[in-house]
């Protein structure tokens, strides 16, 4: 087969029907960078979760007087001294469960809480009589929090038994879900470039019925005449996935470099690197090149008969 004849018939395929070979490009692009964006945000939220499990800490909030009188968990009184050395023994016995146990007294709450919510209306009024002590624990197997929950919550003097996890969850729930809704809109847009790519082999396959017609009558074989067609549609792909590719590194350089990870609010996320996205682009530049070839090749075995 001569290579020559061959870029010429996808040349003249591709700007014989630009504008639907400019949709299918555009429409592959999209498709393949929400594809890319889903995958980062997978690794994102994998990558948040591998940091934030590691440092968080299940709380045992102590009653004080202000619990006593309006908590019903607290309405035997404020934690007693012996109280508090008989939950640090039993935490101590739980080696297998708890690797560190640190103490927060109420003066330490409420200087924490005023160093993050100092601008408040509320911190105004409170004082650190009306901060709550706690132990904080550090657990082996951050799953393992319903064992803590099952020893000390509804006891003599404890408040309440808080697990930090569990409010990550929900934050990891609500982008898993995000995560979800993108990858249904690109597949709908993989279905819209799937149908363009059909029709453009179809109109242009028909536009050229006379050529192949000739090609057919002096011998030449399905593969030589289908060949165009097909690479005609992959070079389309490829385009369009090369602009996805571009798409997926501007977004990185500007979200990412320029944009979230200067944010002071933000500067405790531990965002994905170049590696992550890098990693990608070989598995989006192979499916623009696959997906349109196979969709021309069975489209062809319909629209042109050889």
């Amino acid at each position: 087969m001569r290579a020559q004849f061959v870029l010429s018939e996808i040349g003249v395929g591709l700007r014989r029907n630009l504008t639907m070979t400019f949709a299918v490009v555009v429409s592959v692009a999209l498709s393949l960078a929400l594809f890319g964006g889903s995958l980062l945000m997978s690794d994102q939220v994998s990558t948040m979760k591998g940091y934030w499990y590691d440092k968080v800490n299940v709380s045992i909030f102590l009653c004080n007087k202000s619990d006593a009188e309006s908590d019903p968990h607290c309405a035997k009184g404020a934690v007693t001294a012996d109280q508090k050395k008989q939950i640090l023994a039993d935490l101590d016995k739980m080696s297998s469960v708890v690797q560190k146990v640190s103490y927060e007294s109420s003066d330490q709450a409420y200087k924490h809480y005023k160093e993050q919510f100092g601008d408040s209306p509320l911190a105004s009024s409170l004082t650190p009589d009306q901060m709550q002590e706690s132990y904080r624990i550090k657990l082996k197997d951050p799953e393992k929090y319903q064992v803590i929950a099952t020893a000390f919550d509804g006891r003599e003097g404890v408040q309440s038994v808080q697990d930090q996890k569990g409010i990550l969850d929900n934050l990891f729930g609500l982008l898993n879900g995000m995560n979800w809704a993108a990858r249904a809109v690109m597949a709908m847009m993989l279905v819209v470039a799937l149908m363009l790519i059909v029709n453009t082999v179809r109109v242009s396959a028909f536009s050229r019925r006379r050529e192949t017609g000739i090609m057919r009558l002096v011998g030449a074989s399905g593969f030589y005449i289908q060949a165009p067609f097909i690479m005609e549609a992959a070079v389309a792909g490829l385009i369009g996935g090369g602009v996805a590719c571009g798409f997926l590194l501007v977004a990185r350089y500007f979200i990412i470099d320029h944009g979230l990870a200067l944010s002071e609010k933000l500067n405790l996320i531990n965002f994905i690197g170049w590696d992550a996205v890098l990693t990608k682009l070989p598995l989006i530049l192979a499916t623009s090149l696959l997906m349109p070839a196979l969709a021309a090749f069975f489209a062809l075995r319909k629209y042109l008969k050889v």
